[in-house]
């Protein structure tokens, strides 16, 4: 409800009555300027052309004394805070605001409180230098309790355990990272956010200290985060403020309070500046400017448009020698150029490199204005990403596998990391600790200080957490799923010891490694020889089980460029901290993997009792879960093309009887052994398409059917020349395995 004064028109319109037009502006992060009246007037002065009417520099203060003889001010830590400049009024009178003063605060949203609040709050919103007010006669009853004649402002960090009540009326606990406003009594302030409530201006105020200072914009969005308090002080700190507007903001809010709260303006400011802002000059060229936009501008537009937006412009017939490396970064300038020296104003504090030079001038010329034109510039050069490369190699290889690959949470509970328990004893996984006992202790994982959800409140730790949480969503829908997953696991720095200097980081960031998961539940496809069949097959109807997962594994392995020699798949040792795996996450059907040596992770059939506290049904799970970085290695290798030939292939089918014994792999090998002996290349392709068992065969044998392919690179292959090499793939097998080609 609006409640207008007594001496409101009937019968006007309201809209007419209150004569305001508001504009909602959406900022984006990097124009914090524009947090104010002033800098979307000095942005809609350089697009129109228009003259610029800022409120006049007045300086309001009288008298013979001055501001230091009432406070003095310390800054702790320059860092954190570059400025801090203090105005003191005295005999003031708190009051209400003038009825525009209020329409225009309410108009941006903000509540009006009285004449000297509303002061700090209206100039911000003009200056976009937040400021505050303390009761003076306050402090220095605090100072006076403490012996001194006069309060001493110290901008510092907090003590260990040091609280605040805030204008809020809430008590906040202090961390000793959060910057404040203090006294020798304590804290009165924290600094950028919000104001302290013992010294907070009230109707009896007589005497005010207005503070206008400039704080670190990362330590003030921490804090703000931490404390969960936002204001519109740290709004504007976290984005940036100019340190030069600190006086200038001062005295435009100390005139506004004489004339809207009577009093008198100490003369001088207690101003603590200890490293003062450097102008920032900045380099660019017409060469430069055509690289980045495609506009071939002259010297004097790319001056104009820099000039309209306050820069001190100079042309100059070379790149001085003393340009710093980060004015000049990236600059193109042909040999002779002149070049164009940008001195950026005191209020931009995004301008540090020649780009940003050119994304101004493109904004004042107009991006309407920037034509499509081809590069014509000699592209950098590309560095390979073998990491990236390899994960979109894993990608392609397990979706021609028939596996969908899927992108899952990262964050779980710890209550699903325990249920990879099963039984109860041992660890959940690879990579976890020496024992499983307090697997949901929350100081084994990396936990969100602010959840969305109790779902999502802790990183997960493996991927098959995950995995198992989509087979456990997806099986609502799908019987039979095949699917994958790269991405990343999480574990606190403190479990491998730290970092290699024997410390924790300081940040606490967690380890991250990069994994691929694989997950297979429900029934196998039809096989790819025999799609079209009416008849099922065992193939068709059975689960899938441990070997199609080795299998799958061992293709991309392969595929990646890995020998067979490479990799080994290893039974779970019988005793051992990681006999773990096997009894708890893992069945007895589960087999660890090693590359070239090391460990690469593992694959293994899910426990039943695990299977069951994931709501899996009865039907088996399995899953492999890998480390990805060993597999980068020899993936960046180019592959080896061999020429085709033009020549048409020899095909012929070998059938060879051999004892039970005799793995299908070793018999191939033979074959191939025979028929590229000392490097023929005649022998193409070896193809396993049948096995048969019977009673025509001798008992404890069997029958393996392979589709041999020969072909020559140079000539048609020769009756004599075939012969010559099925004799030899004979005599080979004969010789390493006792088999005998079938009649």
């Amino acid at each position: 409800m609006l409640v207008l004064p007594d001496d409101a028109p009937v019968g006007r319109p309201l809209r007419d009555y209150l004569g305001e037009e508001i504009l909602e502006i959406d900022l984006t992060p990097d124009m914090a300027r524009c947090l104010s009246m002033w800098g979307i007037a000095r942005e809609v002065q350089a697009l129109t052309g228009g003259s610029l009417h800022l409120p006049e520099d007045v300086d309001a203060s009288g008298g013979e004394d001055s501001a230091e003889e009432y406070v003095s001010a310390q800054i702790d830590d320059s860092d954190l805070c570059q400025r801090f400049t203090g105005t003191v009024l005295r005999d003031i009178e708190v009051g209400e605001s003038p009825k525009w003063l209020q329409d225009r605060l309410s108009s941006a949203g903000m509540r009006p409180i009285n004449n000297i609040v509303d002061i700090t709050n209206y100039v911000m919103l003009e200056t976009g230098q937040p400021l505050h007010a303390f009761d003076y006669d306050l402090l220095v009853a605090r100072a006076q309790k403490l012996g001194d004649s006069r309060p001493t402002i110290i901008v510092r960090t907090a003590t260990e355990g040091e609280k605040l009540e805030t204008l809020d009326g809430q008590q906040r606990n202090l961390e000793r990272s959060m910057l404040v406003i203090a006294d020798k009594a304590g804290a009165v302030a924290i600094a950028g956010v919000m104001g302290g409530g013992e010294t907070e201006v009230h109707e009896g105020t007589r005497n005010i200290l207005l503070e206008s200072a400039t704080f670190d914009g990362i330590n003030n969005r921490r804090t703000s985060q931490t404390l969960r308090l936002h204001s519109e002080a740290s709004h504007r700190f976290t984005r940036g403020v100019p340190a030069s507007l600190n006086e200038v903001a001062a005295r435009r809010a100390a005139d506004l309070m004489q004339q809207f709260a009577g009093g008198r303006v100490v003369p001088g400011q207690v101003d603590t500046y200890p490293v003062r802002q450097p102008q920032v000059q900045v380099f660019t060229s017409r060469s430069d400017v055509k690289r980045l936009l495609g506009m071939d501008l002259s010297l004097s537009e790319i001056s104009s448009a820099l000039q309209r937006l306050e820069f001190e412009v100079e042309e100059l017939s070379e790149l001085p020698e003393n340009a710093s490396e980060r004015a000049r970064f990236g600059l193109a300038l042909a040999e002779g150029e002149p070049v164009i020296s940008a001195t950026a104003p005191w209020h931009r504090l995004d301008v540090s490199l020649p780009a940003d030079l050119t994304e101004e001038v493109a904004r004042v010329v107009g991006y309407d204005k920037v034509s499509e034109t081809l590069l014509d510039t000699v592209l950098p050069p590309q560095r390979r990403n073998a990491p990236l490369e390899t994960e979109e190699n894993i990608r392609d290889i397990l979706i021609g596998c028939g596996l969908q690959d899927t992108v899952n949470h990262t964050l779980t509970t710890p209550e699903n990391h325990a249920r990879l328990a099963g039984t109860g004893r041992g660890r959940a996984s690879i990579g976890e600790g020496e024992d499983g006992e307090g697997e949901s202790d929350s100081s084994r994982f990396i936990s969100l200080t602010n959840p969305l959800s109790p779902e999502r409140r802790v990183l997960r730790r493996n991927l098959i957490v995950s995995a198992l949480e989509n087979l456990a969503y997806n099986l609502r829908f799908k019987d039979r799923l095949a699917v994958f997953e790269i991405g990343r696991t999480y574990r606190p720095q403190a479990e491998r010891g730290g970092h290699a200097n024997g410390g924790i980081s300081e940040s606490k960031l967690p380890e991250e490694d990069r994994r691929l998961c694989i997950a297979l539940r429900g029934l196998r496809e039809p096989h790819p020889s025999n799609p079209s069949s009416s008849e099922q097959t065992d193939f068709e109807t059975e689960l899938f089980d441990f070997f199609d997962l080795k299998g799958i594994v061992e293709t991309l392995l392969e595929r990646l460029g890995f020998a067979q020699s490479d990799y080994l798949f290893s039974a779970h040792p019988e005793s051992g901290a990681d006999d773990a795996i096997s009894e708890t996450m893992f069945g007895p059907r589960c087999a660890l993997i090693s590359l070239q040596g090391e460990e690469l992770g593992i694959v293994g059939e899910l426990h039943p009792q695990v299977r069951s506290a994931f709501g899996l049904g009865g039907e088996r799970v399995v899953l492999a879960e890998l480390n990805i970085e060993p597999l980068v290695r020899p993936s960046w290798r180019l592959s080896q093309m061999a020429p085709i030939s033009v020549y048409p292939p020899v095909v012929e089918d070998l059938a060879f009887v051999v004892k039970e014994e005799v793995t299908q792999r070793r018999l191939r090998d033979a074959i191939v052994d025979g028929g590229g002996r000392d490097g023929d290349p005649r022998l193409t392709s070896v193809e396993l398409f049948d096995i048969y068992r019977g009673e025509s065969l001798p008992v404890g044998c069997k029958s393996l059917a392979y589709r041999v392919t020969y072909q020559g690179m140079d000539h048609n292959l020769k009756e004599r020349e075939v012969n010559r090499l099925r004799q030899r793939i004979i005599r080979t097998v004969e010789r390493a395995t006792g088999g005998t080609l079938r009649a």
